[in-house]
């Protein structure tokens, strides 16, 4: 098989470059940098893979390379709790998702013969926060910032439709392995003064990322499956329950909180991620019969730190 990887070097698109190598796919890594992607991806090490040069707002030569693939994996977008929530960086944030995705669908279009699926990633932002509402794949969409970017994203992306492509969007929850989200938790901890962001009532949906990239080989490889998947653990957990497995796996106190205006003096509106959580189940990815191998947050720290 043949796999176009758009946002290949970052944490979960790395992992999934690995997976598709290890099992004789062949990928080609789609990046704005392609001398960052050549050190992550050492021709020495993955003989099987192209890396090619692209401008996600600007159509170019780029585009012809989609010509051939089998499928499609769309992991583009900008990290959305980094920095202040300024108008131009929630501007970056749009873009970074929308222009992309539109790029990408314009050159799956004209594309000859075209890939048979396009796997696009999105957020459970889609469906807005609560502390007492649980969601799942027929759940309403949100009304906030994240819920636009998530609508806006996904409407590019099924376009795609509109080419007889098969289209699987997954919803991403808090995705955890060595590094991201998880690796800003560790410090305080390691420093014995770990503890609950916030309030620690709000949801934490979250995925192994083992899980998720075996979701989207799984999406990747089954032709029965299209359409929206949320990509969470079947058993999520509010914040202080997150807290107190991680302070058990490190064996570390967990009874210092993070108050919530010292989130909110860095991100500003961006805290909201982490201040405010949703339940979001995973009812459809469960009925296709996808089977996860960590779905109980502590085991799957566990496996992560171990």
């Amino acid at each position: 098989m043949k796999v176009a990887v758009i946002g290949a070097t970052g944490f979960v698109g790395s992992r999934l470059v690995e997976r598709l190598t290890a099992e004789g796919h062949q990928v080609m890594v789609f990046t704005r940098n392609a001398l960052k992607a050549e050190q992550v991806f050492p021709k020495s090490a993955y003989p099987n893979l192209e890396i090619i040069a692209y401008d996600p707002i600007d159509s170019g030569a780029w585009q012809d390379s989609i010509a051939g693939c089998d499928g499609v994996v769309n992991l583009a977008g900008e990290a959305i709790a980094e920095t202040r929530w300024t108008p131009e960086r929630k501007r970056s944030l749009m873009d970074s998702r929308q222009l992309t995705t539109q790029k990408l669908v314009e050159a799956i279009a004209k594309a000859n013969p075209k890939p048979s699926v396009l796997v696009n990633a999105s957020a459970i932002g889609f469906y807005g926060t609560s502390e007492t509402a649980t969601f799942d794949e027929t759940s309403s969409p949100g009304n906030d910032f994240l819920a636009e970017v998530c609508q806006t994203w996904e409407a590019e992306a099924s376009k795609v439709k509109e080419s007889g492509v098969r289209l699987v969007i997954l919803r991403l929850g808090i995705v955890l392995g060595m590094g991201g989200a998880l690796g800003k938790m560790l410090t305080p901890f390691k420093l014995f003064a770990g503890g609950p962001i916030g309030s620690g009532n709000q949801w934490f949906s979250w995925i192994h990322r083992e899980d998720l990239v075996s979701l989207i080989l799984r999406a990747l490889t089954r032709p029965q499956m299209e359409g929206v998947f949320n990509a969470t653990a079947p058993k999520p957990v509010r914040m202080a329950e997150m807290a107190t497995a991680l302070g058990q796996v490190l064996s570390r106190p967990s009874w210092l909180p993070v108050p919530s205006f010292a989130l909110e003096a860095m991100l500003g509106d961006g805290a909201k991620v982490v201040l405010e959580g949703q339940e979001v189940l995973p009812k459809k990815t469960l009925a296709d019969g996808f089977e996860y191998q960590y779905p109980i947050i502590k085991p799957a720290l566990e496996e992560i730190l171990s």
